[in-house]
């Protein structure tokens, strides 16, 4: 193995340049031995198999699943926690999805629509969909792994669920993955499904400490707060068993569903817009007026560079590219990579 020596390639391109570094005809030909001191590469994964007769999904049987009535919840345990969840946990997440299933004309939906007028596929609109959900809109991962760490911190440390609870709060009260905001004061869905949670029996720590974190940012804020719809959906998952992770996945495309529908609306209702087809209503236009575009001879009286010679000139130009809507100037945050809000600190399963 990497021993044949082939005849002398000498001649062919540049392979016989003296200002190589090495005799390209000498390099050995062949394989190497395998490498016995690490692990062989190959794809294993402890989910699911498939052969011609049966698929099975952590060693059930999935048409026999099916065939004894169980639903698609109750596979949903199965994959992501390899269990068969109680009557009660099948019917909370049958509650969580569906109300995680439909948002009227949301980002999402909106989104799905857009990409329906190019005359596209289905399932590229419904993944622009799932785009669009994202830290800002349903921040699960970043929210779980929060109540995850501080909740192992806290017990590592003696904390109550009131210390834990009131830690959060005091590092995260304007976090919008908190899942305590303003957004729900006059919707009782988010109170409801914790109210339901409770009722069937399935309400644990996660939504202990998320009523608790509740109580602690109401007395912190200026402003009325309350529980909202990733609070709830995100703790209830969690005492259902699911990581923040599994939340998002399984929330993320049962929405996919509703954007599915809308898609399809849209093909429905309308005619598929064509490249130029639209054009801008006046109505839609607030920038500047028309105005006759000068010479390039007279460039110089017209330009207006964007070097500034001192601190005044600078923080007036600052100031005046303000009102320059879709300039950036407006924004002023520090862009972080998504995934380092997430929580995840590695990557990969641990051995």
């Amino acid at each position: 193995m990497g021993d044949l020596k082939p005849k002398d390639k000498k001649g062919i391109g540049n392979l016989d340049d003296p200002g190589l570094p090495f005799n390209y005809s000498e390099r050995e030909y062949g394989t190497v031995e395998i490498d016995e001191t690490r692990a062989r590469f190959q794809w294993v994964s402890e989910v699911a198999y498939k052969n011609v007769h049966r698929i099975v999904s952590r060693g059930y049987d999935t048409t026999e699943l099916m065939e004894e009535g169980y639903g698609m919840t109750d596979v949903l345990f199965v994959d992501f926690q390899a269990r068969i969840p109680s009557v009660e946990e099948d019917q909370m997440l049958n509650y969580v999805m569906i109300m995680a299933l439909e948002d009227g004309l949301s980002a999402p939906a909106a989104m799905s629509r857009l990409v329906a007028q190019s005359k596209t596929f289905l399932t590229q609109a419904c993944g622009a969909s799932i785009h669009a959900f994202g830290h800002a809109y349903g921040a699960y991962s970043a929210f779980g792994n929060r109540l995850l760490d501080e909740l192992k911190t806290g017990n590592e440390n003696g904390q109550d669920m009131n210390a834990i609870a009131q830690d959060i709060v005091d590092n995260n009260l304007d976090d919008e993955s908190l899942g305590v905001s303003n957004l729900m004061l006059k919707d009782p869905a988010a109170k409801r499904m914790i109210a339901r949670a409770e009722k069937l029996g399935v309400a644990g720590e996660y939504i202990t400490l998320m009523k608790l974190i509740v109580e602690k940012a109401q007395a912190a804020s200026d402003e009325p707060v309350d529980i909202d719809m990733l609070g709830a959906m995100g703790s209830v998952m969690m005492d259902l068993g699911f990581t923040a992770e599994a939340t998002w996945a399984i929330l993320a495309v049962t929405r996919s569903f509703a954007a599915g529908a809308h898609f399809i609306e849209e093909i429905e209702r309308s005619e598929y817009r064509k490249l130029g087809q639209v054009l801008t209503p006046k109505e839609m236009y607030d920038g500047e007026a028309d105005r006759p575009v000068p010479p390039l001879a007279e460039r110089e009286a017209n330009s207006k560079p964007a070097l500034s010679t001192n601190l005044d000139e600078w923080a007036k130009a600052e100031e005046e590219l303000k009102s320059v809507w879709g300039s950036g100037a407006s924004i002023h945050e520090e862009i972080e990579d998504p995934s380092k809000k997430t929580g995840i600190k590695s990557v990969g399963k641990k051995i």
